[in-house]
């Protein structure tokens, strides 16, 4: 028997899942032979994925850059046998901008052991880190009660 909700409109809270801090690519989209090929990997799913199309991303870099970004060249730079096109940090910068896609930044980070984080999260993760301070100063100060009862100080 299927359980009924009190009205169609209001959502269940268990069917809510948080959203996930850290995007990024499935690997097998972006797994490569070679470092360069995999960022033009990551390049070309980007700017697959991005709902505003190729022309919007190489206008806005322009504007972002001062300088003329075109199409052809953002097809390059995701292009694997293009292999003497790759993008530079600059232009890296000003298509994380134009796609306000993180997940390029992420697949890098991760290259490190590191996550982009939205800074939202900055509190919560400060906070989960005093905790876990505190946690370790109680447990030194517990520690160190019992040693001085030991050696009948207190």
């Amino acid at each position: 028997m299927t359980r009924r909700r009190a009205c169609p409109r209001t959502p269940e809270l268990f069917d809510w899942t948080p959203p996930d801090p850290v995007v990024s690519f499935a690997p097998e989209r972006v797994r490569a032979a070679s470092l360069a090929n995999e960022l033009s990997r990551v390049i070309s799913e980007t700017l697959s994925e991005c709902p505003d199309g190729r022309n919007f991303v190489a206008a806005r870099m322009s504007v972002f850059l001062g300088q003329d970004v075109s199409t052809n060249m953002l097809d390059k730079y995701a292009s694997e046998a293009a292999e003497d096109h790759i993008m530079n940090l600059v232009r890296f910068v000003a298509f994380l901008h134009a796609t306000s896609d993180r997940r390029p930044l992420q697949h890098i980070a991760a290259m490190f052991g590191w996550m982009v984080i939205p800074d939202e999260y900055r509190d919560v993760i400060e906070l989960a880190q005093e905790q876990e301070a505190q946690r370790l100063q109680e447990r030194r100060i517990r520690q160190l009660r019992l040693s001085a009862k030991k050696k009948g100080v207190l």
